[in-house]
């Protein structure tokens, strides 16, 4: 079984919206996601989520917590997977992407009403925001 590991960042604005970004594989739905993606070799979970940060949506971030450990296994694909989140600080930069696989299609802030109705790639994270929100 292949072994994946990942981190994702939730960074919120000044008016409580999350940093999304639309991402897909050639081929694939486009869906909202935090930004987020596989530890390379020599990497930390924190280091992770900087540069995946800075490649999907070009803004510099400090982990200030991690806040969440989602595990599980997609059996249909032979693939167990370990990602850790992260509530993030903005520290510098502007909005672009600098994504080198070219999945991420579009960057915005969303608000929790507007998260609810997007078609999200991973649905359970909403609650982790919501948790958050409610903190």
């Amino acid at each position: 079984m292949f072994k994946w590991q990942g981190a994702a960042g939730i960074c919120f604005n000044e008016r409580n919206e999350v940093l999304m970004v639309l991402q897909a594989a050639p081929g694939e739905d486009k869906l909202w996601t935090v930004p987020s993606g596989t530890v390379e070799e020599g990497e930390t979970f924190e280091e992770c989520c900087v540069r995946e940060f800075w490649e999907e949506t070009g803004l510099t971030v400090r982990p200030i917590e991690m806040i969440h450990k989602k595990s599980g296994v997609l059996s249909d694909y032979g693939i167990s997977y370990y990602v850790e989140y992260f509530i993030v600080e903005f520290i510098s930069g502007e909005l672009t992407i600098h994504d080198p696989d070219e999945f991420i299609h579009e960057i915005a802030w969303k608000s929790f009403d507007e998260m609810k109705n997007l078609p999200l790639a991973y649905p359970d994270d909403i609650h982790i925001i919501e948790k958050l929100l409610k903190n």
